[in-house]
């Protein structure tokens, strides 16, 4: 048994190293020399499993939707106007929030690879299910389901930071060296077909405790995010309705329990790299002593909050001494290591698909419906109904309060400001230089250079 245990932790370990270490770009992702090492994981389901949850410990620790300092969560929010960096030029966050990003910036770098090398391994187990002659079908349809999920959910932060992006579908690298980028149209087209696929596939069960692994809701919550994006309004109401049916296995929480462990407000949460240990997002924002040693929360989104918000009052850390007061987000409380971990990084949650179902009625005229969702999130915040009456007053309430409860969560407030075309008007007056045409990220420049198909640099860059 000893031996067989061993042996199996052996091929996992060179399944794994392989994505991780074998490259820096994914144009420069081969297959390996031999594929025994790979075939040999997806004969027996626990090692197929590891090879699938490595990739949601990539996602957690690098790449875009890392909640460290190279995050979407920080640099999106520095690049809109929720999060302001110190003026230290050896701080990171600070050419996105001077306005500053170059092809050669090395956080872009690192969020364009490690999307697209956890990309290149979700493809991985994908073509692995399908070789497999062990594996038993329902045993494929969840690994192949939630790696649908995990292509979905890469491509959609690579398509709303960067614009045209290749879709990588493959492993093979005489492919994936040489590939083009795909309109935006059609990568929100496949984005859907894959979480369509994912959908398919998945049960509402939820396969591991504490929401770690993503199920069909999960899939559902990001399609819903997707449709909303596309201005497919009846479609986007809808399938957030699929998810907000499911009244008692999801619910709206307490706010001082939303980014707990248990909250019943999760729908999909990134687990934490080792019991004790928490999220590196309250690792990199908060801070106790004065001034901020890396970035700290906009003064404007601070005062913008409604007296009573228990948001403000439970989600926002004042920090002060003689010099000053700054602000830290709050939502994630655990800065250092527990006895046990209470708080894992919540990549869906409910109150998403409440204001996306909020605005999809809005915009197709049912008012009251969409005043309906927006006041329970209003309410649960402390707040009275909302005052506002027309489509268009009910639009904008829903951004403001998206903007509050969605503050340093994976780029939220920048994404929202460029899909309804409103960058242009709230960002040009506070950010030095601003143009149209920083509403994308520069592709690095090492991309361009090693592949010519993927064409001419973004404008403006």
């Amino acid at each position: 048994m000893k031996t067989i245990f061993n042996k199996r932790v052996h091929l996992i370990a060179l399944f794994l190293s392989y994505f991780v270490f074998s490259c820096e770009s994914f144009v420069e992702v081969e297959q390996p020399k031999s594929q025994l090492q790979s075939n040999a994981v997806f004969e027996d389901y626990n090692t197929a499993t590891a090879a699938l949850t490595d990739i949601y410990s990539n996602i957690r620790d690098k790449g875009i939707v890392t909640g460290s300092a190279f995050g979407i969560s920080n640099t999106a929010g520095c690049y809109a106007d929720e999060i302001t960096s110190t003026q230290s030029p050896s701080n990171s966050s600070l050419p996105f929030y001077n306005n500053t990003l170059l092809p050669s910036n090395t956080t872009i770098a690192s969020q364009w690879n490690g999307a697209y090398n956890q990309i290149y391994s979700a493809n991985a187990v994908i073509e692995g299910c399908e070789k497999s002659t062990k594996l038993t079908d329902d045993q494929k349809r969840q690994l192949k389901g939630e790696s649908y999920f995990i292509r979905a959910l890469l491509h959609f932060y690579l398509v709303n930071l960067f614009g045209d992006v290749p879709y990588v579908i493959t492993t093979d690298y005489k492919v994936n060296r040489m590939i083009s980028r795909t309109p935006e149209e059609q990568v929100y087209k496949n984005i859907t077909t894959d979480l369509e696929n994912a959908i398919n596939l998945l049960s509402l069960e939820q396969l591991a405790s504490q929401k770690v692994r993503p199920n069909k809701t999960a899939a559902q919550a990001l399609l819903a995010r997707v449709y909303l994006y596309r201005k497919l309004y009846p479609e986007a109401s809808n399938t957030a309705s699929a998810v907000l049916n499911q009244v008692g296995t999801y619910n709206l929480e307490n706010i001082d329990n939303v980014f707990l462990i248990g909250s019943k407000e999760t729908i999909w949460q990134l687990q934490s790299g080792t019991a004790g240990l928490n999220t590196l997002q309250a690792s990199f924002f908060t801070f106790s002593t004065p001034p901020p040693p890396l970035v700290s929360l906009n003064n404007d989104l601070v005062n913008s909050f409604r007296t009573g918000d228990l948001r403000r009052t439970s989600w926002i850390k004042t920090v002060s001494n003689n010099a000053g007061t700054w602000y830290h987000a709050y939502k994630y409380k655990e800065k250092n290591a527990t006895p046990a971990s209470k708080e894992y990084s919540v990549v869906l949650r409910l109150a998403e698909q409440y204001l996306i179902r909020a605005e999809a009625r809005a915009m197709q005229g049912d008012l009251i419906g969409a005043k309906e969702d927006l006041n329970l999130i209003r309410r649960r915040a402390g707040l009275s109904d909302t005052q506002a009456l027309s489509k268009e007053e009910i639009s904008t309430a829903v951004l403001q309060e998206r903007r509050w409860e969605f503050f340093t969560e994976y780029g939220h407030r920048f994404f929202d400001l460029k899909r309804l075309e409103k960058l242009d008007n709230i960002l040009g007056p506070v950010k030095l230089g601003w143009n149209k045409e920083d509403r994308l990220f520069p592709i690095p420049q090492a991309e361009l250079s090693a592949n010519p198909n993927l064409g001419n640099q973004n404008p403006g860059y």
